[in-house]
């Protein structure tokens, strides 16, 4: 077992103080989603893990399924206070829930069309991101007040 699951093992990088967004930290269409939360969290308790950083690495660790997966995650936990971890579209889509407001209408719009059909639109924005709003030079730094929800 790495030291990254032993930590997490012991709660120290889990959903269990509230969701974590897993993101390409090497993506500035990314960074800028990353902003865009953080400008529209009401609740402020949304964190975010790059997926190549120590946290990102925790989460795909213990959710082994999600090795080889290229996508935006969201996690969280269920009713039953189990971890949860949605992808692709599903994970676009908590995202909206979770900001709640005019956000959860349209996430609740967009869960009305099947996966089968939203996963590839979100492939297809995921294949240009990166050229879409450059690469990590896009990125900037976080302010003071939002470096405590950035994971390592």
């Amino acid at each position: 077992m790495s030291d990254a699951t032993t930590r997490a093992a012991h709660g120290a990088v889990t959903a269990a103080d509230g969701p974590i967004l897993v993101y390409d930290g090497d993506c500035g269409f990314c960074a800028r989603s990353v902003q865009f939360i953080l400008q529209h969290d009401r609740r402020g308790i949304v964190r975010f893990a790059a997926r190549e950083g120590e946290a990102g690495r925790a989460v795909r660790e213990r959710h082994s399924d999600l090795k080889t997966v290229e996508s935006l995650l969201w996690v969280d936990r269920d009713r039953d206070g189990r971890e949860v971890v949605y992808v692709y579209s599903d994970a676009v889509l908590q995202t909206a829930r979770y900001l709640g407001g005019g956000y959860s209408l349209l996430a609740t719009l967009g869960s009305a069309v099947p996966r089968f059909l939203r996963d590839p639109v979100y492939n297809a924005i995921a294949r240009v991101r990166k050229r879409l709003m450059g690469g990590a030079a896009a990125c900037h730094l976080p302010a003071p007040h939002e470096l405590a929800r950035m994971l390592p």
